[in-house]
Formats: C-alpha cells, sequence, structure tokens
C-alpha cells in the first residue's frame, strides 16, 4: 500500500490483526529488515505495520535535504496510522528507525503505545557519552559530503560499506539501494538530523518519554556503545527495561531473530 503524507508517497505493509505495532527500520535497510519479526508478531495476536521510510524502496524521495528532518519522518509515520484509523500503537525501531522511535515518544506521547528501540539510545544519551561514541560515529562526518561519501560506499563493489558495516544482508541491501537509487537519499537522514554544528550546538529539548520502554542492545556493535543506551534510562520517566543481547552486533533482529522476536513478544502487550 502506498499513501500520499503531505505530497509525499509512503509505502507500507500491514499484516494480521490486532493491537498494532509500527517497525522502523534505519540505515541501510527497508521495511524488508522486519522479515523474521513480521511474521512471529502477526501469529502472536499483533496487526504488524511496516513502512519503507521516506527515501527508501518503494517509498518518495524528495531531494531537498531538509525533507529527512526527524518532524517530517514522524509525520510520514503518523498519517499512517491516521489512515489506518488507528489512535496509538507500539513503536519498535532500529538505528534511525529507533531515534525516530525515540523522538515520537518525546514529541507526541498520545500516539505512542510501547516503545523498543534496538541499538540506538535516546538522541540525548547518545550525545552525553562523550569521546567513546564520538570516535565510533567518525562515519556521521564523512556522510555529510555529498558525492564523496556515496563513493565511499559503493566503489569496488561496495568494499568499503562491506568491510565497514559487516551486514549479515550485505548483498541484499546493496541490490535494493542499487535498485532503488536510494543511496542518496538515505544519506540525507544525516546530513539533515546531525550537521558537524550539531556537535557544538546546544543539545535538542526533548520532553522525556513517559510510555514503557525497552532498550535492546548488541554487545558486537560496532557503531554504538553500551553507555548511550543504557543512559537513556535517565529519559524516561515510565517503565524501563533494558537487555543486552551478548554474540550479535548491529542488525540483531537478523542475527538473533529468535531472541528478538521473544523479547518482543515478552515485552508488548496484545
Amino acid at each position: 500500500m502506498k499513501i500520499d503524507v503531505n505530497g509525499v508517497g509512503i509505502a507500507y505493509e500491514v499484516t494480521g490483526e490486532g493491537r498494532p505495532v509500527v517497525l522502523l527500520h534505519g540505515f541501510p535497510d527497508s521495511g524488508r529488515l522486519w522479515r523474521h519479526q513480521v511474521p512471529a508478531l502477526a501469529e502472536a495476536g499483533f496487526q504488524v505495520i511496516v513502512p519503507d521510510l521516506r527515501g527508501y524502496g518503494g517509498s518518495d524521495q524528495p531531494k531537498e535535504v531538509e525533507a529527512y528532518s526527524i518532524p517530517f519522518l514522524a509525520g510520514d509515520v503518523l498519517g499512517i496510522l491516521d489512515h489506518l484509523g488507528l489512535e496509538k500503537a507500539h513503536i519498535v525501531g532500529h538505528d534511525w528507525g529507533a531515534a525516530l522511535a525515540w523522538s515520537m515518544a518525546s514529541l507526541v506521547p498520545d500516539r505512542v503505545d510501547h516503545l523498543v528501540a534496538l541499538s540506538v539510545g535516546h538522541p540525548l544519551s547518545f550525545r552525553a557519552v562523550g569521546i567513546e561514541q564520538q570516535e565510533k560515529s567518525w562515519y556521521m562526518l564523512l556522510f555529510q559530503f555529498e558525492d564523496v561519501s556515496e563513493q565511499w560506499l559503493s566503489n569496488d563493489d561496495w568494499a568499503n560499506f562491506r568491510s565497514w558495516a559487516g551486514h549479515p544482508d550485505a548483498d541484499g541491501v546493496i541490490a535494493d539501494l542499487e535498485r532503488t537509487g536510494s543511496l542518496t537519499p538515505s544519506l540525507k537522514w544525516y546530513r539533515a538530523n546531525v550537521p558537524p554544528e550539531a556537535l557544538i550546538g546546544p543539545p535538542l529539548e526533548l520532553p522525556p518519554v513517559s510510555a514503557p520502554t525497552m532498550g535492546v542492545w548488541g554487545a558486537n556493535d560496532f557503531a554504538l556503545t553500551e553507555a548511550q543506551m543504557t543512559g537513556s534510562a535517565a529519559h524516561v520517566t515510565g517503565p524501563w527495561r533494558y537487555e543486552r543481547v551478548d554474540g550479535v552486533a548491529h542488525w540483531m533482529q537478523l542475527e538473533a531473530p529468535d531472541t528478538i522476536n521473544a523479547l518482543l513478544l515478552d515485552f508488548l502487550p496484545r
């Protein structure tokens, strides 16, 4: 299905019936990332909603960098909920999808039932943990440079992307990026939301998250420290739960789908 949200076409799929849960992917994935979670959640009695977020997959690719800022991305998700006639939903996010989920739970709390953040902690916690996280986030600066970062990622059959990210489905992701032309739009998420000046300016003002929240972090994550996830507790006034998954890296829902499915089913009421 594809709907128009303020002039931008957003593609999404709905599977199952029951209490709604929205699964938000990050870089450089599409909704296909959640292929192991969708059947498990639907079978358990959820209505599972999986968008291709703007710039990715079957969704539109606005040209303006600012069109990829968090308020517009949140508007896309709210547009889907409105189209389906849903007052609120569980929100599960990974990577940039987790950053988006945190922001929604903070800014539109009446639309978020329960929140699950995979890999990426609260934006203010991410910023506060200091030099170790900044060192791991070096690529965010590289991604600010248009054309340079695209070439760095894709040259020599995507050699740098393959070695840097270690994505467990690298061939499939690369095929999708090439087929849909999503690489530049996906990098605009970084250019819109974490420009270099954001590192030295005042932090965002985000109300604390009141929804019951679970943060999940993979112990072998190459890009994110444990502290940026555990520190998220300071920004949650609702019930907080933290789960560390040993033996997995950034794309835990692909590396350990049974573990992640069990955590989701245990945490999300249905």
